[in-house]
């Protein structure tokens, strides 16, 4: 993560730092999920926000986007973790996004 380290509207940033608590959907157990990262930055106008991120492909995000059987379990169980990650961002007043590969190869124009 390079581009966080270099970047200087980058406060602070970590890799898979926070645990959030989630019924797993699949197996009806209480398990741990853990976002990608959690980054603090610094907006144009000077404002510092906060959001967890996680990264996905749109076949393990999308139940559209599912092809096999296989995805169509993660995009189940992605729900259930993505859904305890919105919950928990809002009550510390972060936010939680999910990027996949749309977002992270967009090309500009």
């Amino acid at each position: 993560m390079n581009t966080c380290d270099a970047h200087p509207n980058i406060i602070q940033w970590a890799s898979e730092s926070i645990k959030i608590p989630y019924k797993n959907p699949l197996s009806g157990m209480q398990s741990v999920y853990i976002p990608d990262f959690f980054v603090v930055y610094m907006d144009k106008n000077g404002r510092t926000h906060a959001e967890l991120i996680e990264i996905k492909p749109m076949s393990q995000s999308l139940m559209e986007q599912a092809k096999t059987r296989k995805d169509k379990l993660s995009v189940a169980l992605n729900t259930a973790k993505w859904m305890a990650a919105d919950a928990w961002s809002r009550r510390y007043k972060i936010k939680f996004r999910v990027m996949t590969e749309n977002q992270l190869y967009r090309q500009h124009k």
